[in-house]
């Protein structure tokens, strides 16, 4: 039984769409401590086979919005430099947590072979659910037949296992889709308009069947198509792409994961985005940060880290060539240079450097850089530099690490020591194993500089 708690979404007050609520489902804590350690091996049971796609990058250990945004990004950068043209589609899956239907996620189950005690667990979990909302005038009860209502712990991992026939569908071959929970993106090149929107129309024919034989159904009002080139030559830029027997509306550039791409993967837009918004937040300070009075440094540089960073820096690797273009460049510094200007709570005439040093804050095209090649870094192939176990390989969720504590007293034949440090060339550590006094083995390792000499 979930008790529904229903929140108002932002700016839709005067909405009279019932959809403006959005319904929070409160569960016993019992049924959530099932629902964990029922979905936690399922997953494991799909890591470990390597059964779902990889093309699917939302509630995937170790893959974040960043890895799906560059994904696109490398197959669309090549194709358009070498003047050709790509056409993406952002499709918006109506309503799709809510609609998921339960057969479907269940047959998914049997098709990737789940064990037999997950799978009955499953079938049994969804069944003789129901929702309840208590008002002080009334109460509703409703049986639940569909859906992963908010707050499920399974809701995530059982929508992988629905969506992830959609991902191993073979469009064609110049097509790729890209999927993040369920924003999915197709991709499709072509040498020219026609050819590359006729590709798009076929794979989208698909996509449609499967939703159908899936009982989900794609919002083509929502739904958004791009052309990407940067040819100069004359030729039609109107592109005819068809959801539901429906035209999509044509944009010049497409919100995707919070990183804008604009019609010429330019990135120009994002800029523009990122500059409004801090602009925004930074005049908002005006009213409590005074040079005399209101909000310290610290207070602002608290401000700094926590919120005008994460904005300009989200999403760097993807669009770091735009600053290589001075106006844009220009742009972000002047972002900085704003909020620097309020933590060392100095003139307007002081230089940008020279409020640098003041606050001690990174110049902001350093720390752009540096974002994009720590994250080249650790997703290289081949890395000397220690990583993240990949999933596939972690134990099960039932077993465990039994740690034995030493008492004072105790003699032990192993001994072993350990040591870090750390310069300018980068951290190390080392490992040394005694046998009573006897050095029988050493170990040295290269670790990642964001470690300390601990």
């Amino acid at each position: 039984m979930a008790k529904i708690i229903l929140i108002l979404m932002h700016n839709k007050e005067n909405c009279q769409d019932p959809s403006k609520y959005r319904p929070i489902s409160l569960l016993n804590m019992g049924g959530k401590i099932l629902d964990k350690l029922l979905i936690n091996r399922i997953k494991y049971h799909l890591e470990r086979n390597d059964l779902l796609s990889e093309k699917q990058y939302g509630f995937t250990p170790q893959i974040n919005t960043i890895d799906a945004a560059m994904e696109a990004k490398e197959f669309v950068q090549p194709i358009i430099e070498n003047r050709g043209l790509v056409i993406m589609a952002s499709l918006d899956v109506q309503k799709a947590f809510d609609f998921a239907a339960w057969p479907v996620i269940l047959q998914g189950l049997r098709d990737y072979n789940c064990p037999r005690n997950l799978y009955n667990l499953s079938k049994a979990f969804f069944s003789d659910r129901k929702a309840v909302i208590n008002t002080q005038n009334f109460t509703i009860e409703r049986n639940i037949t569909k859906g992963a209502p908010q707050v499920y712990c399974s809701g995530p991992g059982f929508w992988n296992i629905l969506y992830n026939s959609l991902l191993t569908l073979q469009l064609n071959s110049r097509s790729r889709t890209i999927a993040f929970a369920d924003d999915l993106v197709i991709l499709t090149r072509g040498e020219t308009v026609t050819e590359a929107e006729n590709s798009m129309n076929a794979g989208l024919a698909k996509v449609q069947r499967w939703a159908q034989s899936n009982q989900l159904e794609f919002n083509e009002e929502k739904s958004r198509v791009m052309l990407l080139t940067r040819r100069k030559r004359k030729e039609r830029k109107a592109v005819a792409v068809y959801v539901n027997n429906k035209k999509l509306a044509q944009v010049n550039h497409i919100r995707y994961l919070g990183i804008i791409f604009d019609n010429k993967l330019s990135f120009c837009e994002h800029i523009n985005y990122i500059e409004e918004k801090c602009t925004k937040l930074i005049f908002s300070l005006a009213r409590s940060a005074k040079i005399t009075w209101g909000l310290k440094h610290k207070a602002l540089k608290t401000i700094h880290a926590g919120v005008i960073l994460p904005l300009i820096l989200y999403g760097a690797p993807v669009w770091k060539e735009v600053i290589k273009r001075t106006c844009y460049k220009t742009k972000i510094g002047r972002i900085h240079r704003k909020m620097n200007i309020k933590i060392a709570k100095a003139y307007r005439t002081v230089s940008n450097e020279a409020l640098c040093v003041i606050t001690g804050l990174m110049a902001i095209h350093i720390k752009i850089q540096a974002a994009a090649s720590l994250y080249d870094l650790l997703k290289a192939e081949g890395s000397s530099y220690d990583r993240a176990m990949e999933s596939r390989h972690w134990t099960h969720p039932s077993k465990h690490i039994t740690i034995i504590e030493g008492q004072e007293r105790t003699t032990h034949l192993l001994q072993v020591y350990t040591d870090g440090s750390k310069s300018k060339a980068g951290v190390g550590a080392g490992i040394a194993v005694f046998e009573d006094t006897n050095l029988i083995a050493t170990q040295r390792y290269r670790l990642n500089g964001r470690c300390t000499n601990n």
